[in-house]
C-alpha cells in the first residue's frame, strides 16, 4: 500500500470538492491518502508520501499565492523527492480561465524536484479540471485520475 499526500487550497470549495473525489479514489484502489488543506500541510510531509498531488484554484492563469508558498517552502526538500509520483489539478470560474497553465506550474515545480509526473491522452492531458462546480465530466476526470495515479504507484511499488 502506497502513501499519497493530497492537499489544496480551496476558497470557493470548488478545488476541495475535487481533492475529495481524487482521495476516495485512491483510497478504493487501496491507497493510503492524507487529505489535508495546504495552509495545515508542512512540505516536510511529502518526504513520507510515495505519491504527491496538489490543488489548486486558477487566479489569474497562475496557481493561489498559498499553493506558490508551499512549494516555495518545500525548496529545503530538494531532491529527497525524486522518483516520488506527482500530479495537480485546478478548478476555475471559466473556461480559457488559465486552467492548463495553473496545473503546468505545479507540475513544473514537481519536476524540479524530481518527480514522475504521467500525462493523460485522453480527456484532461496535465490533470483534472473544474469550471466552478464540478460537473459530471471533471467528476470522471478526477476519478480517472484517481484511478491513474493508483496504478501507476502499483508499478512502481
Amino acid at each position: 500500500m502506497a502513501k499519497v499526500l493530497l492537499t489544496y487550497y480551496s476558497r470557493t470549495g470548488n478545488t476541495e470538492k475535487m481533492a475529495e473525489i481524487i482521495a476516495e479514489t485512491i483510497k478504493t484502489n487501496n491507497h493510503e491518502v492524507i487529505l489535508k488543506k495546504i495552509t495545515e500541510t508542512d512540505p516536510a510531509e511529502m518526504l513520507d508520501a510515495d505519491g504527491i498531488i496538489i490543488g489548486s484554484p486558477t487566479y489569474y492563469g497562475q496557481m493561489a499565492a498559498e499553493v506558490k508558498f508551499f512549494i516555495d517552502k518545500s525548496v529545503k526538500h530538494h531532491s529527497k523527492l525524486d522518483g516520488k509520483v506527482g500530479g495537480a489539478f485546478t478548478s476555475s470560474g471559466g473556461r480559457g480561465g488559465g486552467n492548463e497553465t495553473t496545473i503546468t506550474g505545479i507540475l513544473m515545480s514537481l519536476l524540479v524536484h524530481g518527480m514522475i509526473i504521467q500525462g493523460y491522452p485522453g480527456g484532461d492531458h496535465y490533470g483534472p479540471v473544474a469550471v466552478k462546480n464540478p460537473d459530471e465530466r471533471s467528476v470522471k476526470e478526477c476519478q480517472r485520475f484517481g484511478e491513474r495515479f493508483s496504478a501507476l504507484l502499483d508499478r512502481l511499488k
